[in-house]
């Protein structure tokens, strides 16, 4: 890759430069690793002091904090544009090159210009693969799978058959897509399987953390819409509903047929019971319960479980920290009346 200097990095941010324009940038770091020619950035007063110290040549600032001595690329969200900055100097690695010898790929199977597959994939029936999509090794395409064009399939990744992806979608390693949702109906004694048989598709820009789980519909479909962000470890059951730059954090569930609507923030630990509406714009907090059929409003911050206003949280809160001393209150009050 050609070097990169400051000039090119803020005409592609489209900020203003302050200092050397032909400084060479080669990668990014936080200011305690950096080397000279490494991209840091200070979007906070408190950090000054470690910027300043750093060997870093190159900073990212707000117009509000400008410091001395280094080549500045001024930008309203310091933080924002240094991550775009990140993806421009430092494109990810490949996940693998060519089609690998091993791979087993059918023949009905359709990979486009640029395709990659590692070692011992397995690529089924009818498969559809876009343009310079990389799959890593041991992954699985059951048949009939769609994958859009710049995919990133990391290793041991699952896609059960029929599954649909829009462009640049990000997979990470060991996470199942298109599994059986957990359906069951019971009648004397047995457990009868609801029927898997509907599909999951995954628009543009979605990124899957590693070993999450998302299943097909029912009779339906589940379905994530585009720049949805799914951490590690999550699961999304039959029929769920995923809005538009939706982030959900690690070891959440979300169980069937819920909607989550766009611009949610669901945090880490968090469980959505089935038929629920989180509806545009809130925030589940960490480790909140949210029970069949409720639905959180437009824009709303809720917490606990059963999940409610986190101002209602915080202040019940305040009532159980002051329990014992309530309590001791309470007893002497009782005392008092005794002895009277």
């Amino acid at each position: 890759m050609a070097n990169r200097t400051a000039e090119d990095l803020a005409k592609f941010l489209g900020s203003s430069l302050q200092g050397e324009n032909g400084l060479v940038l080669k990668g990014v770091a936080s200011p305690e690793a950096a080397e000279a020619d490494d991209l840091i950035y200070l979007d906070s007063s408190r950090h000054i002091e470690r910027v300043v110290r750093s060997a870093a040549r190159c900073v990212i600032t707000s117009p509000d904090l400008i410091v001395s001595g280094k080549t500045l690329i001024v930008a309203a969200r310091p933080k924002v544009a240094f991550a775009r900055a990140a993806a421009w100097l430092v494109p990810s690695s490949a996940i693998a090159r060519g089609v690998h010898p091993t791979a087993v790929i059918a023949e009905s199977a359709h990979l486009a210009r640029g395709t990659a597959v590692g070692p011992f994939t397995v690529i089924e029936e009818d498969v559809d693969i876009g343009e310079e999509t990389q799959i890593g090794a041991h992954c699985f395409f059951g048949r009939g799978t769609r994958l859009g064009r710049n995919c990133r399939i990391y290793p041991r990744v699952t896609l059960y058959a029929g599954v649909k992806t829009g462009n640049n979608v990000v997979v990470h390693s060991g996470a199942v897509l298109g599994c059986d949702g957990f359906g069951y109906v019971t009648d004397l004694g047995k457990h009868w399987k609801f029927p898997q048989a509907g599909a999951l598709e995954i628009a543009d820009d979605v990124e899957i953390g590693a070993n999450t789980t998302v299943a097909r519909g029912s009779l339906g479909v589940t379905r994530l819409e585009s720049q949805v962000k799914l951490d590690n470890l999550v699961h999304l059951a039959h029929n769920v509903q995923v809005g538009g730059r939706t982030l959900v954090a690690a070891q959440t569930g979300i169980a069937g047929s819920s909607v989550i609507e766009s611009d949610v923030v669901i945090g880490g630990q968090v469980g959505v019971a089935d038929h629920c509406r989180l509806e545009a714009g809130c925030v589940a907090g960490a480790q909140a319960g949210i029970p069949s059929g409720k639905i959180i409003r437009r824009g709303q911050t809720v917490w606990g479980t059963p999940a409610r206003p986190i101002e209602r949280v915080k202040q019940q809160y305040g009532f159980l920290a002051r329990l014992p001393e309530l309590a001791e209150r309470v007893r002497k009050l009782e005392e008092q009346t005794r002895e009277r």
